[in-house]
């Protein structure tokens, strides 16, 4: 019991982190709704299955709006820590250390948390890709 009020307390906070400003606020709201909607079309299992991975509901109101910021702000992450020529603030490594903590927790293996991290990347540059055939 004690474990499940641990993942309890961390994901209640995890969503309150999420609940800020979301890389969403940076799309038009039309075209990045519809650019969801049709990527749900193709990768609606790869949406549930990193929501699972992480410990989230999906039978919640917009999860996959959640799960998309999420996979947004992980993309930006990883450009941060692939870039050499930028420095990254301290607020910003903080977040991405948040993130990774959250698709790590639980999982025995890097081959689990490595794959939830690749799924965050591909959903968020499909996304990129469609809104930007949209738009």
């Amino acid at each position: 019991m004690g474990q499940y009020m641990k993942l309890l307390k961390y994901s209640q906070c995890i969503r309150f982190f999420m609940q800020g400003s979301s890389p969403l606020d940076n799309y038009d709201t039309m075209v990045a709704k519809k650019s969801l909607q049709m990527l749900l079309i193709d990768r609606s299992n790869e949406f549930r299955e990193l929501a699972h991975g992480m410990g989230y509901p999906t039978n919640t109101k917009d999860w996959e709006t959640i799960i998309l910021n999420f996979c947004l702000d992980f993309n930006d992450c990883f450009k941060m820590w692939s870039n050499q020529n930028d420095t990254p603030d301290h607020n910003q490594v903080h977040k991405c250390m948040t993130q990774m903590r959250q698709i790590a927790m639980g999982k025995s293996n890097m081959v689990e948390v490595t794959k939830l991290q690749n799924i965050a990347y591909t959903l968020a540059e499909e996304f990129k890709s469609i809104y930007n055939r949209l738009k």
